[in-house]
């Protein structure tokens, strides 16, 4: 059977969308099927792959690629690169990521032909949290997102000796300037009375960062917060596992919040803004704070640091909960349905 399965982005864009995409063609692979993976990046990767990756296909290229399957995988909406559906007729599969409605909640009318027209034309539409199933789509199989468990994970003999690690792009929505903030209160406020050094290090990079690192210089925080830049790898993996918590301090309702599992993953308490689906990611092995409340933030990174016991509890809980969320059980998921869609179309 070939699989196209569709990625508006991909390798080496860095994100959750595209790390499933690389999970699940490979799972896919693995399980007998020809992948192809079509997206719009440009870029090429270092990476080799047990599949072909299309990348920023001409018109009839599109074409051709949809007359080549026997199923269309879209890992979230693409419309531009999954339209040829509307005369090809392929069983298809459709992976909500994010929220189908504007960032304030309502409907417009692209907003309203995805929903009403273009999920339902699907044989099969899967959303990655509750929360997303809800909001965007009531009639979609909820499976949890996955991480990748033989790459995220506790490192023995690596010293757990810095506080606070925020991992993501530096752009607004992600929150970065109010854990800068937080971590100015931690030292104005608690400065004698904390039972750790409340530092911060940043891993990620985007439009934003100029603006945070002139922040940090206003507010004087040089020696407690740190620019890492992009890391990926067994890099990453390493720094994450030197840290006890990991604040994912979300503006926007994050749909899920892969993030957050891979931190805890590696050891890291998450602390999380509520709202969303990141309270279904951390489960009870981790806290949430009222969304954009620099105060309610502040009490949570309190609440933890001054609780050895709870700190600890939560670390025991993170094994149990990630259980859950491991690829290889959620990729035989996502293949049963496809197989379910290919014998039933």
């Amino acid at each position: 059977m070939r699989v196209l399965l569709l990625s508006h982005n991909f390798d080496p864009f860095i994100g959750g969308i595209e790390v499933t995409s690389e999970v699940l063609a490979k799972a896919f692979v693995n399980a007998g099927y020809e992948v192809r993976l079509m997206t719009w990046t440009r870029e090429p990767s270092t990476e080799i792959y047990s599949f072909k990756i299309i990348r920023n296909p001409s018109l009839w290229r599109i074409i051709k690629e949809h007359k080549w399957a026997d199923l269309v995988f879209e890992n979230n909406p693409c419309v531009r690169l999954a339209w040829p559906g509307i005369f090809i007729k392929r069983p298809s599969v459709v992976v909500l990521h994010t929220w189908i409605s504007r960032s304030d909640g309502t409907f417009g009318l692209k907003e309203k032909i995805k929903k009403k027209w273009w999920l339902e034309r699907a044989q099969k539409v899967i959303a990655v949290s509750s929360a997303l199933k809800e909001k965007s789509y009531n009639d979609a199989l909820m499976l949890g997102n996955f991480y990748r468990e033989n790459q995220f994970r506790i490192i023995e003999g690596i010293q757990r000796d810095k506080s606070y690690v925020f991992l993501g792009r530096l752009v607004k929505d992600k929150g970065a300037e109010l854990a800068i903030r937080a971590i100015n209160e931690l030292k104005k406020q608690y400065a004698d009375t904390l039972q750790l050094d409340p530092n911060l290090t940043l891993i990620g990079d985007g439009p934003e960062r100029p603006r945070l690192e002139a922040l940090v210089q206003e507010l004087g925080l040089q020696e407690q917060i740190t620019f890492l830049g992009k890391l990926q790898g067994e890099e990453l993996v390493t720094c994450l596992n030197r840290f006890r918590f990991i604040l994912v301090p979300s503006i926007w309702e994050e749909p899920f919040g892969l993030v957050a599992l891979e931190g805890m993953a590696c050891g890291c308490i998450p602390i999380v803004s509520e709202g969303g689906g990141l309270p279904e990611a951390i489960g009870p092995a981790g806290i949430t704070f009222k969304k954009g409340k620099l105060q309610s933030l502040v009490a949570s990174m309190m609440l933890l640091a001054e609780d050895p016991q709870k700190e600890s509890a939560m670390r025991t809980l993170a094994g149990e909960h990630l259980k859950s969320f491991r690829s290889e059980q959620i990729t035989k998921r996502y293949l049963k349905e496809v197989e379910s869609v290919l014998t039933h179309f």
